[in-house]
């Protein structure tokens, strides 16, 4: 595997993978990769000629600075798993080579048609803003055939898809695909999440209990409303100690509204383990 620290030497590289007709995918990551990233590189890997994964700590779409400084990292580690996968290419750059310093003092501007104005729009100001300011610089740079997002960050997959929709009307990204793929869980039920590093084994077993909650939600999702069953999550989560719900909300997976009915309806929760925040859904 090699490894690729600048966008001139990216873009070299992929310009060669090009002129050899080979198929791209890339895997965009904030490193600190457990399972869930690799099932997502593997499946990369399996379906195209040459697999692409980044490793950058996007700082623009952090809105906590405390949050962006506990985050964990290991570019070590990550690039021992990833060449362990078969991935070909990590490319792992400095924020000051992914943006000017103009890029990283102003705002990034999108039109979300409303779908950061919820949940983690809601709670994190700017949040989205970042993510599809690092997402589209990948795609500008990498031009992959197919690009691997995991359905934990549900919320953020709904707005790459409409970025590309609305990009792929000017043909700015080609025919770029992305693939959803499923949440990646431990044995025990929890998603897997980089930031799950934080928790000590006590808390990994506390946290246990958000999917729990919504693995029963989808049972008493056949004899209750959308807002018992809203209700029952945050209390069930809110009774173990430990554990504080920032929201819970069933929502339409398409428009992410609000929405009275489990037909094509997704449950998107944060919860705080201690002092780390944590992300889960479950489809109904």
């Amino acid at each position: 595997m090699q490894l690729i620290s600048t966008k001139q030497e990216l873009l070299a590289v992929v310009e060669a993978c090009k002129q050899q007709k080979k198929s791209i995918g890339l895997v965009p990551t904030m490193g600190a990769l457990h399972e869930g990233h690799a099932s997502l590189v593997s499946r990369s890997v399996r379906e195209n000629d040459v697999t692409f994964v980044s490793v950058f700590v996007n700082p623009t779409q952090f809105n906590n600075k405390e949050d962006l400084a506990k985050y964990p990292r290991n570019v070590q580690a990550d690039a021992d798993l990833l060449a362990s996968l078969g991935a070909d290419f990590m490319f792992a750059p400095t924020p000051e080579e992914m943006y000017s310093a103009e890029e990283m003092s102003n705002t990034f501007s999108f039109d979300f048609a409303g779908l950061d104005q919820v949940m983690e729009g809601k709670m994190r100001p700017g949040h989205f803003n970042g993510v599809v300011q690092v997402v589209s610089r990948l795609f500008y740079l990498v031009q992959p055939d197919r690009a691997y997002f995991g359905e934990k960050d549900f919320q953020q997959l709904c707005i790459i898809h409409h970025m590309v929709e609305r990009s792929s009307l000017k043909g700015t990204f080609g025919n770029l695909q992305i693939v959803d793929c499923p949440i990646f869980r431990g044995a025990n039920g929890l998603a897997l999440s980089s930031r799950n590093a934080r928790l000590s084994e006590e808390e990994k077993e506390t946290a246990v209990n958000i999917s729990r909650a919504l693995f029963m939600s989808h049972a008493w999702a056949k004899a209750h409303t959308v807002k018992e069953v809203e209700q029952m999550v945050i209390d069930t989560i809110n009774s173990i100690p430990g554990l504080e719900v920032e929201y819970y909300e069933i929502v339409d997976a398409t428009t992410l509204q609000p929405t009275d009915t489990f037909t094509n309806a997704v449950g998107c929760v944060t919860v705080y383990c201690g002092p780390v925040r944590l992300i889960d859904n479950i489809k109904y």
